[in-house]
């Protein structure tokens, strides 16, 4: 299970004190039981209140839901249905394309960077199981990005086929991405065999749900009804991409229906989603720190990060309430912004994710001939002992100026935890979004920009 640290900010002028999170123990426990009755109000179908609408509560549940579905049904279930899918992409082609926007693309790029070999799409298909190449794209209208992953596509040998993402197919960006990658694809494969490489994930009515008909795709998951795009990882959304990347999906969700049993049973001082989100609403209501920081360590969880922006900042930064997020990673970016978060405004609240356990056997620095570097005397400590080293002293030099951090462990950095880590972040941001008297779900800031940007293309 995951660990949260709160010692670095229950020390100092700076930091809190227990009193100020045991204040909202009361007020939190109650929000848990009313986001566990909206999760089961959602799944039993019941009429929800006009003040509650929207209430995209469905992904709570859904890794619960795909895993008995799995038991109970076996080969005719999603999960089961999504891994023939992935493995005969896996058979047919050499790169997939995912197309998408949000929460469309960003989980699955997450997973793709935290679980994956680091160079994913550089090293020999024996170095990820064979499976095919992953690009992104439909998340930009950057013209140059995409005639350039089309250079590439039309460069090598090899078939490629697309995954695209989207509720309704209406999303400009990635519907007209889709309208350029379908028409090369096209002509390299055919248009009578186009439906042989296209996975849709989609609703169950719209643009995309009717362009995917007419071409006659072999396959088609939904979108889940009551799934908002940010909160869609651990269904179709993200799990389709995950298994074409080889990962195990099913540890995935085990994580996270784990991390749903923590949420429900366990009380407020030993609740990993409840302490977490007292711990930044305090620091933001009693210190100002409205600036939410997520301090990566390691290149391996930025994504991660990322997707976590998106996540809080569609889900609260409403009403004009909200505290901002930022991701960073270190050690890089303590040689950036690192100068002021360390005396710069106190606006900042860092939270530190760490990895306990590396994936790969620790490399030394080693002893040289050549000591002009004066390393040899560090000669036998490794790279993760230099990464704690690290850790250990940025937060103590934050402790010593009374700037409060805390840190989130991940005992690995692999599926089963992972699936933790995404859905405790999601919980906790529908809870704090409660605390806030905001509805953590819909988006109505986005659609303006999107409907002022048809009407200018339309004029």
């Amino acid at each position: 299970m995951l660990k949260y640290n709160l010692d670095g900010t229950l020390i100092g002028t700076g930091g809190l004190k227990a009193a100020d999170l045991e204040k909202l123990a009361k007020p939190l426990t109650s929000i848990r039981e009313e986001v566990l009755a909206e999760a089961d109000l959602w799944a039993a179908g019941g009429e929800v209140p006009e003040a509650k609408q929207p209430l995209d509560a469905g992904f709570h549940l859904m890794p619960n839901r795909l895993l008995d579905e799995l038991a109970s049904e076996g080969d005719s279930s999603e999960l089961a249905r999504l891994q023939a899918t992935a493995d005969r992409m896996t058979e047919l082609v050499d790169k997939v394309v995912v197309l998408g926007i949000g929460g469309s693309y960003m989980g699955a790029r997450a997973l793709l960077e935290a679980c994956c070999h680091p160079y994913y799409n550089q090293v020999a298909p024996t170095l990820r199981d064979g499976r095919p190449e992953i690009y992104f794209e439909g998340n930009n209208v950057d013209n140059d990005a995409t005639q350039g992953l089309l250079d590439l596509l039309a460069g090598e040998s090899g078939d490629w086929g697309i995954v695209v993402i989207s509720k309704s197919g209406g999303t400009l960006e990635t519907a007209a991405a889709f309208r350029i990658f379908l028409r090369e694809l096209a002509q390299s494969v055919g248009e009578e065999s186009v439906g042989k490489y296209v996975v849709p994930v989609t609703g169950s009515s719209g643009k995309l749900f009717d362009l995917a008909t007419a071409l006659g795709c072999k396959e088609l998951f939904p979108v889940p009804d009551g799934v908002g795009g940010r909160f869609s990882v651990l269904s179709a959304v993200g799990l389709l991409p995950a298994a074409i990347m080889g990962l195990d999906i099913e540890a995935l969700l085990h994580g996270a229906t784990e991390m749903n049993e923590h949420f429900a049973s366990q009380p407020f001082d030993k609740n990993i989603v409840l302490q977490y989100v007292a711990a930044a609403h305090a620091m933001e209501t009693k210190h100002g720190a409205d600036i939410r920081i997520l301090s990566t360590w390691g290149k391996r969880l930025e994504a991660v990060g990322l997707w976590y922006d998106q996540l809080l900042a569609e889900s609260i930064g409403k009403q004009e309430q909200g505290a901002m997020p930022l991701t960073i990673v270190n050690t890089r970016d303590l040689h950036s912004r690192g100068q002021q978060h360390q005396e710069g405004k106190r606006d900042k609240y860092i939270t530190n994710l760490i990895v306990e356990e590396g994936s790969r056997e620790p490399l030394a620095i080693g002893e040289s001939d050549h000591n002009q570097d004066q390393l040899n005397e560090l000669a036998k400590k490794t790279l993760p002992e230099v990464l704690s080293a690290a850790i250990a002293g940025t937060n103590k030099a934050y402790r010593d100026d009374n700037r409060a951090t805390a840190d989130l462990m991940l005992p690995k950095l692999d599926e089963y935890h992972l699936g933790q880590l995404l859905q405790m972040l999601m919980l906790a941001t529908v809870v704090e979004g409660r605390l806030l008297d905001i509805n953590p779900y819909g988006q109505p800031g986005v659609e303006a920009y999107k409907k002022n940007m048809n009407a200018i293309l339309r004029s």
